[in-house]
């Protein structure tokens, strides 16, 4: 057994580092978290969380925490953008977007303070200089701020960003496209010369009515947003000029990008926060290479805002668990290769609706209106807007894989049929591992799920107009196995053993 100075190493602490390293320390996995920063980035970036993994949050009975720490009390209706257009799902029973905002540096503030507290701290001005790895382990050459010096372990993860260092130390292809684009957001205080409006448009001295939302232009995009006396402003435009990543945005780039684009000028008050930033759409060849995995920006970029870091954090929660069974010694044949074909599967979808977006906010002229036109309204029927909706969320990922329709997709609301963060279901994935949900009281498969108390969890919730009899619900809330409404016990026995040993291999002993 080669000596080690940690089980895994993540190299990144950005939202998926920190909760992949929060997840791991959970299992009783010795983590290192490296940051090549000295401090947390306070450059504004993500806005909050939407989708699955505010779903994934609640099953694991953390969400309330993260909402009650948040930088903000603002809530919002579940609206998004998408290529110019407005998405609103207020108009379905069970929206498959849900909002939550917070800022990037408060949602790292509070993912770190959960990993320390499971014992995952994070080492600040730790940069990897150069990687080697064997059959055994992996090991790390690292600058820190005392000078440089190896780190082994059995498994790392990159999480480091779209400018991996791992990635590249591993010689993983990176391929796709970046686009011509400059995006600036800002959240400025609101002038004497603007009303903000209770639908969130602005109302411009001299001007007139800006509209909430998204504005197509022959010159770019435009949108704006305001509360209460703040308002959010955001332009894209294909640009030639260079940024560096540490050039800061000043208000006066602003106001000329603004003016560029919309055609007139917007008041602008003091800034709260300014980023500038580009997309890419691009993903590596594969996640995995021997004792080496990468997640988040490291594994995929995508062309609109608002996806990655959620995206990130579902990486960290489908391959936490994963390498625990590595360590601990209880994966079964094919399971590490699971991370690399899920989370691929998950991210071509991603690219497949932030492609598209592209082609919806940049398409001008006549051609361009018709193309929002009709997808507007297309998405005034329930279907396609669940439809798209589910997307977004990526909760449509791997459904029908076997004989349940859905068996490979993640546990949502409308496949329980319940409301939005129903308590009964709130922290039934506490531990992080898989669990049995029980939904029937069903004994029989409570005993089979017994052969696995080291690392399966059972829990029963009282269910009258149960969808299924029981599932069986990996780490990160996708189905593994459901048993229909009574389905005998000698069907549904069988079926749950097999799929409980295909995911967590052989019981450690048998009754």
């Amino acid at each position: 057994m080669v000596d080690v100075d940690a089980d895994v190493i993540v190299v990144g602490a950005g939202p998926t580092g920190l909760m992949l390293a929060g997840e791991l320390a959970r299992w009783g996995v010795q983590t290192l978290l490296l940051e090549r920063r000295p401090v947390p980035s306070d450059r504004a970036r993500a806005g909050g969380l939407a989708g699955q993994v505010v779903q994934l949050l609640h099953y694991r009975g953390e969400i309330e925490r993260l909402r009650a720490g948040r930088d903000t009390d603002r809530e919002l209706p579940p609206r998004f953008p998408f290529g110019g257009l407005q998405l609103d799902f207020t108009r379905l029973e069970h929206p498959p977007m849900q909002p939550m905002l917070m800022s990037q540096r408060r949602l790292e503030e509070l993912l770190a303070e959960r990993a320390d507290e499971q014992g995952a701290g994070v080492r600040r001005g730790h940069e990897v200089l150069d990687l080697q790895q064997d059959d055994d382990s992996v090991v790390l050459t690292v600058q820190g701020p005392d000078g440089p010096y190896s780190a082994t372990a059995r498994f790392v993860v990159g999480c480091d960003g779209g400018g991996s260092r791992v990635r590249d130390l591993i010689g993983t292809p990176f391929e796709g496209t970046t686009l011509p684009e400059v995006e600036r957001l800002a959240a400025v205080t609101v002038p004497d010369s603007v009303r903000v409006l209770e639908d969130g448009s602005l109302d411009v001295a001299d001007v007139g009515r800006i509209p909430f939302g998204y504005t197509a232009t022959a010159r770019g995009v435009f949108a704006c947003s305001g509360t209460g006396g703040r308002m959010s402003i955001y332009t894209a435009e294909v640009e030639s000029t260079g940024y560096a990543d540490d050039a800061p945005m000043t208000v006066a780039e602003l106001d000329e990008s603004v003016r560029r684009v919309l055609g007139v000028g917007v008041p602008l008050g003091e800034p709260l926060s300014m980023t500038r930033f580009g997309y890419s759409a691009k993903q590596a060849d594969h996640y995995r290479a021997g004792r080496v995995f990468l997640a988040g920006d490291a594994a995929h970029l995508f062309p609109s805002g608002g996806v990655s870091v959620n995206v990130g954090m579902l990486d960290a929660a489908n391959l936490a668990w994963k390498l625990a069974a590595g360590v601990q010694g209880w994966a079964p044949t094919g399971l590490l290769d699971t991370y690399d074909e899920e989370r691929r599967a998950a991210a071509d979808r991603v690219l497949l609706h932030t492609q598209a977006q592209v082609a919806l906010r940049r398409g001008h002229g006549p051609t361009g209106d018709a193309l929002r036109a009709l997808m507007s309204e297309l998405l005034l029927d329930e279907q396609p807007l669940r439809r798209l909706g589910a997307l977004l969320a990526g909760a449509d990922v791997g459904a029908g894989e076997a004989t349940s329709p859905v068996v490979g997709a993640f546990l949502t609301d409308l496949v329980l049929g319940v409301d939005h963060e129903d308590p009964r279901f709130a922290g039934f994935l506490g531990t992080g591992r898989p669990t049995l949900l029980d939904l029937a009281d069903r004994a029989d498969l409570r005993d089979i799920a017994a052969r696995w108390a080291d690392r399966l969890d059972v829990v029963g919730v009282a269910f009258d107009e149960r969808p299924v009899d029981a599932v069986l619900v990996l780490p990160d809330a996708r189905i593994a196995w459901t048993a229909a409404v009574d389905e005998p016990a000698d069907t549904a026995g069988p079926a749950f053993g097999d799929a409980v040993t295909d995911w967590l291999g052989a019981p450690r002993t048998w009754p």
